[in-house]
């Protein structure tokens, strides 16, 4: 039996790139969903508007005085990094990593620890509305199985890897493998989760990437093997996630050890297949359409035009850039240069699980970018990134995203009442006589103004997540 759920609707109809948001973003303040017994939806609309039942009465799920928003898309999250927010490293990314991750990923090995943490993981991305997320994962087998199978229990959709590291310091010894093992780990994950035909894909909430940590966590050796393994299982619809471009310190910073180290001239030339000193190919691409890059905060032009011309994609994460002083991804030129832009909490660099506080983040940095760089982003823009910009980065954009007829049941419930400033904002504050201006301050004050408390239903395909 279909199912109603009436409520305050928001979301960005058709397939619209960030720059296009504002045209295509609809409300139904006394809106509805009908959903199917698959979790597809079939119509929405305003509840006056709803189709007449052919086959007997249909349940309403009654959210009338409640938001109900497509489920947030997290592009960039870390698993084994549970227990680490707002970790005391003592500088920025590199000595983050080597004082605090390393040691922190390591306990991963003990087995209980992992699958009471995948319970946890799991547990916080449905109650901060989270539907879909790309995680890099603990190094760990035991620890991956737990996850993928805490997913699936819970009905959660998701884009897994396991974080892949062949050197490092010593802090990272417990973490490294051997090439060889690190691309038998990785192709029998691929094996034991990932959909094997593409009916399956279509149909599966679980997916597999292939995940290095960044260019200065493999050598050109795993690179290369690494190039193989993708162009055998790309056709498959696996996934392809690391770090790009994210500390800047000078000299001895991220950046200048994989420029120097790898003796190239641009960092995403390591993951091109351009790996060798002076930029000279060396394996194969590892770009492309399901290709999603974290941070991207410090690309050259001709890495933002290469990022566009394969399909690949940045998962913006201003609350982590901040955090490790990172600086923040330039929005006018990374849009303008044609390149998707999703958006990912990157806890636990990034403090808070909710993505709304990416959002709310997001706008805060880029209206404070130096010179040209400065924009006000609109309200549509913001949700933008954490439901269709999301939906295409995983190449989803025809399953997800928001809520036109054919799309999957992905829904987040905003309750205001249950955040007394959001609700007071909404009911008190000022209102433009313009019709358009106000839908728009609307939900600039739901995407900025709310807290995890407001998030008061998660729904996966049409199932109600707890």
């Amino acid at each position: 039996m279909s199912i109603l759920y009436r409520g305050h609707i928001f979301h960005l109809t058709g397939t619209p790139g960030a720059e296009e948001a504002a045209e295509a973003l609809v409300e139904i303040p006394d809106g509805a969903i009908q959903v199917d017994d698959d979790g597809i939806i079939e119509w929405s609309g305003a509840y006056t508007d709803r189709p007449t039942p052919t086959g007997g009465p249909i349940e309403v799920v009654d959210y009338h005085d409640c938001f109900i928003l497509p489920g947030f898309i997290d592009t960039h999250i870390h698993f084994a990094q549970l227990n680490s927010i707002d970790a005391y490293g003592g500088g920025q990314l590199l000595e983050w990593l080597t004082r605090c991750i390393f040691p922190a990923e390591a306990l991963m090995a003990d087995q209980e620890f992992a699958r009471s943490g995948a319970r946890a993981f799991c547990d916080r991305l449905v109650s901060v509305g989270t539907t879909t997320s790309l995680v890099f994962g603990s190094q760990f087998p035991a620890a991956q199985d737990a996850l993928f199978n805490e997913y699936r229990r819970r009905g959660l959709r998701g884009v897994i890897g396991r974080t892949i590291q062949t050197r490092g310091p010593d802090a990272a010894q417990p973490l490294i493998t051997s090439e060889k093992e690190a691309i038998r780990l990785t192709r029998d994950e691929i094996e034991k989760w990932h959909p094997k035909t593409e009916k399956e894909l279509a149909n599966s909430l679980l997916a597999v990437a292939i995940i290095p940590r960044f260019s200065l966590s493999v050598t050109t050796e795993t690179l290369e093997a690494l190039g193989k393994l993708y162009s055998r299982y790309r056709d498959r619809g696996v996934y392809f996630s690391t770090h790009l471009n994210e500390n800047n310190r000078p000299g001895d910073g991220e950046i200048a050890d994989v420029l120097n180290g790898y003796q190239v001239e641009a960092y995403l030339d390591t993951y091109d297949g351009r790996f060798l000193p002076g930029g000279k190919e060396g394996g194969k691409s590892l770009l492309g359409h399901r290709s999603i890059f974290a941070h991207g905060v410090h690309c050259a032009d001709r890495e933002l035009s290469r990022l566009a011309e394969t399909g690949s994609s940045i998962s913006h994460c201003p609350i982590s850039q901040q955090f490790l002083g990172s600086g923040t991804m330039p929005w006018r030129r990374t849009i303008g240069a044609g390149v998707t832009v999703a958006a990912g909490t990157d806890f636990a660099a990034g403090d808070s699980w909710f993505m709304l506080d990416v959002i709310n983040a997001s706008y805060k940095v880029h209206i404070s970018e130096p010179g040209e760089g400065e924009i006000s982003l609109h309200p549509a823009q913001l949700l933008h990134l954490v439901t269709v910009g999301g939906a295409r980065a995983l190449d989803l954009e025809d399953r997800i995203g928001n809520f036109d007829p054919g799309r999957e049941a992905d829904m987040v419930i905003i309750d205001p009442s249950k955040w007394d400033p959001l609700a007071y904002a909404l009911e008190w504050g000022l209102r433009s006589d313009d019709l358009i201006k106000r839908k728009h301050a609307r939900l600039f004050k739901v995407l900025m103004g709310a807290k995890e408390a407001v998030v008061t239903g998660t729904y996966v395909r049409g199932e109600k997540l707890s």
